[in-house]
Parts: structure tokens; C-alpha cells; sequence
């Protein structure tokens, strides 16, 4: 097949306009340095915190609209062995945002966090924080390689170009704009994409439907006319662990990704950051719709009846590609084209987000705070640029890997949610996590999830679950191996917290550093602050029965408490400030 020079030229024109909208962006971003209180490298990282409702929702939606939620879609709708009720993605994303908008949304933006290593920074240090970063990095650069091979797998099919050449070339484009701009070009190239993406693929959807060699789509036809499958599919009880499995991965691993919480902590305000999480819930759900009827018309389709001929795809094993098998077999050319441009700007629409999300992790929590502690602004901004570009090399360079776009996907939120979330669950609501905890629980969900195996790696299990089944060759678990070594992860936090603090009751257990905190007491309000992140709270007046207790960011002083007093008088009350001012100041931990 030779390379279609009317589509191609289509796309490059399409590329120029969203490079000069992240050009336009970066211009923008330099603008809001000059006048925002916020450092140039927050500026670049959460926008200066100004990015208003509307523009939150679209880039929020567009993050999670990629190559791999669009064309996963599709496969899993099509795959015989799958069909409808394995599309998980979009039922999955909404319960993703929703419960972000509930749970996580609020205690991350009012905190005024900067990345979603920030709470784990203040209270674990920063040894435990970059332990974090690594499965954090590695599952961002397995997101970009899926829709990148997404990107790759539609281009070569319906433009005749190189499958290489397309993943280069589009990676190109999405690291030189997220590379000027940070979030003010992502944010505003992201509108621009998924508005694209909304309009064209809805666009092909009358075509497919009206296409000869599509006569039957009622969910009792059989997939590729003679496989005996409906495209509705069906879930058996020996299957239900994979489903379920598969379907918390993506609705609460979701939950740990920087990318998610760059939008939330952009917003003007916590409200808004939940506003944004529950109306991107519905646009994610309605920009699926699309996938999901490709295809079921790619399963109900009579591919005899088109260039392709037979076997089907499946057969073929071209499962990955069947979106754009779709479009190019069964529409227009003219159609096709938009639907390369949809998938096109679906992954530079997540991959900017990707990059600039892990350039901010590294730059925020590890640069800055380990290895430059004196760094500049510039040179900071510098650092988020470098970071940018070695990310998207190297998701470009796994891009070539797998042509499963579906199994990337699953992939690429494995750690996050294995290890990272119960994590992020632990550091946001419970008071007494500590250090011991989070590194008991991160040792447990890392060893079973490796025990597990996986087959897309071809790694053997050495824990094999009830269920479990060996097929042409390699063992593949049924059980729900990666929500059990989540469980036990967040479990082991919580008993190894329990009985650190059994341990040393009432003590403060020494360390290797010492904590300077400055105290300081307000008569006002009732309220002693110890900073930072201590608080000393009084019950009712100076007068009535009063509590004293510390709420205390670091593991070794979550059990420290007072005593209860009773009708102290104003001048007793400031001795007893002086001295817990004083007990403070040398404490060792």
C-alpha cells in the first residue's frame, strides 16, 4: 500500500496548528510568571494555580481520552473473547473521577500541594518519596508507549506510512510544545485536541453504520459472521476475578497518577477541583461512546465484503489495529483521514500530560529538594524541560514493543496501583501513618505483585492463585491478584503503624536528625500552632477542661500526647508554653 499524500498532508497541517496553539500557550505561561506570586517552576508545573472551570474540565477529559482508551476500547469491544463487557474503560474512568472528586480532591488542593508526592515528602522524608517516584515513572513512560503504539497502528494502516515514523514524528510534536509551555500549553492544546476528537469520531459513526458490509448489529449477531460470539460478550464465574481486577485497576489506579492531581491542584480553588473531577466524569463517559459502537460494527461486519477480506482481523492478529481497520475499510477516505486525526490528537492529548507529569515529580520532589536544594528558578525550568524529553524518549522507545494496545494500558497502571495507591490512601486519611508503615506496605504490594508473574512481560508467577490457567504456553492468573497485593499493602501500613506505636508509647523514638520547630501560641481561638505541620488544640476555654495534643507530620511523634488540666490560670498556661516550647526545640528523631 502506498502512502496516502492527501490524509498525510491532512494530518502535518493538523500537527502545525496544535505545535502553534503549544507555541501560543508557552507564550502565555511566560506572561502569568511575571505576574503570578508563585515560582516560575509552579507556573510551569500547576499553571499558577488559575486555570479556570472550563478549561480544568477539557484538559482534565483529554488526559484520560488517549490512544489507549480509544482504541482499547474498540479491541476489547471486537475481541471474540472479550466483546462488550470487557470495554471497562469508560464505566471505570467515571468511577475513577468521581471518587477523586470525593475523596481526594479536597485535602490535596486545600494543602496547596504542588505534586502528588508532596504529602509524602512532608511527612515520610525525602529517602521513602523517591522510592515512589520509580514505579510512578516507569508507569508513565508504559502509558505513553500504549498510545503511542495506538498512534503507530493507525497511521501504518490507513496512511501507508511507517509505523516508526509516525511514533516519531508525533512524539516529536507533543515534547517540543510540552517542552516550551508546561501546563498552560498543555492545558490549552488539550481543548483544541478533544474537541477534534469529540467531532470526528462522531462524525464516522453514521458512515460505519450505513456501510454494505454491515447488516446485523443487534447484540445476538455473531461476531465475524461465523465465530459463534456475540459482540455483547460474556462474563463466566470462572472469569470474574480478571474482571474484577481489571476494573479496579483502572478505577483506583487512576487515583494515583500525578497527572490526575496536576488538573486538581491547577484549579482556583478546592471546590472547583471537584467540580472539574465530577464534570469530566460525563465527558470521559460520552467521548467512549464512539469506541464502543467501531467496535461492535467491526465485530458485526462482514469482512468478505471489503479489501480486507478474510480471515477477519482477529485471525490475523490484528485485534490492536481494529479501529483503524474499521475507518479504512468501512468509511470514505475522507472519513478515515479524520479518524487518524482523532486518534493522532487523543495521544499527544494525554502524552503532554504524561511528560510534564513525571518532569514535575522529578524536578519538585527530587531535584529540588535532594540533589539542588539551592537551585534556581531557571535552572529548575530547565530541569522540567530536560526531564520532558528523556520521559518521552524513552516511551517512544517501548512503543515499538507491543502492538497490544489494550495489554499496554492494563500495564501501565499495574504499579501505581499495586503500590502507590494504597500509599496515597494511608498518607491522605490516616493521622497516624508513618514511615514504618508506608515502607512495610510498599515491600508487601512490590513482592506480591511480582510473585504474580506477567505474562506481557513474560515473567512466571511463583505464587499461583486459584483459577489460574496455562495457555499456549504461559500461565495467566484469574484470581485478582493486584486488588489482593493492593489490600495487602494498605493492611500491612496499618498493622506495622499499630504496632510502631505499641513500641514506643508515649516516647519519642531518636533518629539520625535533629526536628527544629518553632512553637507558637495564640491565646486566640483556643489554638496552639507547632510549625510545621503541628498543631496543639485546646478544648473549649483556658478556663473549662482542656486537651493538649500534637498531630504531628513524622512517624516518631504521632503517639506523643498530654494531659488533661483543669481551670489553668493565663500565667500557668504561658509556663507551660515556655516549657513544651523548650521540651520541643531538642527533641532528637
Amino acid at each position: 500500500m502506498g502512502v496516502d499524500v492527501p490524509g498525510l498532508v491532512a494530518v502535518v497541517v493538523f500537527y502545525v496548528f496544535i505545535l502553534v496553539i503549544g507555541i501560543w500557550g508557552s507564550k502565555k505561561s511566560k506572561k502569568v510568571e511575571k505576574t503570578c506570586a508563585d515560582s516560575k517552576s509552579e507556573v510551569t508545573i500547576v499553571g499558577g494555580r488559575n486555570i479556570n472551570a472550563l478549561v480544568g474540565v477539557f484538559t482534565m477529559t483529554a488526559t484520560w481520552v488517549g490512544g489507549g482508551y480509544i482504541m482499547g476500547t474498540a479491541e476489547a469491544v471486537y475481541t471474540p473473547t472479550q466483546g462488550l463487557i470487557w470495554a471497562i474503560g469508560p464505566p471505570a474512568y467515571v468511577i475513577n473521577l468521581f471518587l477523586g472528586g470525593l475523596f481526594f480532591a479536597k485535602p490535596m488542593r486545600s494543602k496547596r500541594y504542588v505534586t502528588m508526592l508532596d504529602p509524602f515528602q512532608n511527612r515520610y522524608g525525602n529517602v521513602f518519596t523517591a522510592t515512589l517516584l520509580l514505579p510512578a515513572l516507569v508507569s508513565d513512560i508504559l502509558w505513553v508507549a500504549c498510545i503511542l503504539a495506538a498512534l503507530g497502528g493507525t497511521m501504518s494502516v490507513i496512511l501507508g506510512l511507517s509505523s516508526a515514523i509516525s511514533i516519531v514524528i508525533s512524539a516529536a510534536v507533543s515534547i517540543i510544545y510540552t517542552f516550551l509551555g508546561g501546563l498552560y500549553s498543555v492545558a490549552y492544546t488539550d481543548i483544541i485536541q478533544l474537541c477534534f476528537i469529540f467531532v470526528s469520531l462522531w462524525l464516522c459513526i453514521p458512515f460505519l453504520l450505513l456501510s454494505p458490509a454491515v447488516t446485523d448489529i443487534t447484540p445476538t449477531a455473531h461476531l465475524n459472521q461465523s465465530s459463534g460470539h456475540a459482540w455483547l460478550g460474556e462474563l463466566e464465574l470462572a472469569d470474574a476475578g480478571k474482571w474484577a481486577d481489571d476494573v479496579l485497576l483502572l478505577a483506583l489506579g487512576g487515583l494515583a497518577y500525578q497527572a490526575l492531581y496536576q488538573r486538581i491542584l491547577s484549579a482556583a480553588s478546592s471546590a472547583q477541583a471537584q467540580i472539574t473531577c465530577f464534570a469530566a466524569a460525563g465527558t470521559i463517559f460520552i467521548m467512549g461512546i464512539p469506541s464502543v459502537v467501531i467496535g461492535v460494527v467491526a465485530a458485526s461486519a462482514d469482512w468478505n465484503q471489503t479489501r480486507y477480506g478474510l480471515p477477519p482481523p482477529f485471525e490475523r492478529g490484528d485485534a490492536g489495529k481494529i479501529l483503524p481497520l474499521a475507518l479504512q475499510n468501512l468509511t470514505p477516505t475522507w472519513v478515515s483521514v479524520l479518524g487518524v486525526g482523532s486518534v493522532a490528537a487523543a495521544v499527544m492529548s494525554s502524552m503532554d500530560s504524561v511528560l510534564l507529569s513525571s518532569a514535575s515529580m522529578f524536578t519538585q520532589n527530587i531535584y529540588k529538594t535532594t540533589l539542588r536544594k539551592q537551585a534556581s528558578q531557571r535552572e529548575l525550568q530547565w530541569v522540567i524541560r530536560l526531564s520532558v524529553l528523556l520521559v518521552g524518549l524513552a516511551g517512544t522507545g517501548l512503543a515499538f514493543g507491543d502492538d497490544s494496545v489494550f495489554s499496554l494500558w492494563i500495564l501501565s497502571g499495574d504499579l501505581v496501583y499495586c503500590i502507590i495507591f494504597p500509599q496515597l490512601v494511608c498518607v491522605l486519611h490516616c493521622r497516624c501513618a508513618n514511615t514504618y508503615g508506608a515502607m512495610s506496605g510498599y515491600v508487601v504490594g512490590l513482592l506480591l505483585r511480582l510473585m504474580s508473574g506477567e505474562p506481557v512481560l513474560r515473567i512466571p508467577p511463583i505464587l499461583l492463585y486459584p483459577g489460574w490457567r496455562e495457555e499456549n504456553g504461559v500461565i495467566k492468573q484469574y484470581f485478582p491478584y493486584r486488588t489482593l497485593a493492593m489490600l495487602s499493602s494498605v493492611i500491612s501500613q496499618l498493622k506495622m503503624q499499630y504496632l510502631s506505636t505499641l513500641s514506643v508509647p508515649q516516647t519519642l523514638t531518636r533518629g539520625a536528625f535533629w526536628y527544629k520547630c518553632l512553637l507558637f501560641y495564640s491565646f486566640e481561638g483556643s489554638l496552639f500552632k507547632c510549625h510545621p505541620n503541628r498543631e496543639l488544640h485546646l478544648s473549649h476555654s483556658f478556663l473549662n477542661h482542656l486537651i493538649f495534643r500534637t498531630i504531628s507530620a513524622r512517624p516518631s511523634l504521632t503517639c506523643l500526647s498530654f494531659f488533661f488540666c483543669r481551670n489553668l490560670s493565663n500565667a500557668l498556661l504561658e509556663d507551660i508554653s515556655t516549657h513544651f516550647q523548650q521540651a520541643i526545640l531538642h527533641i532528637e528523631i
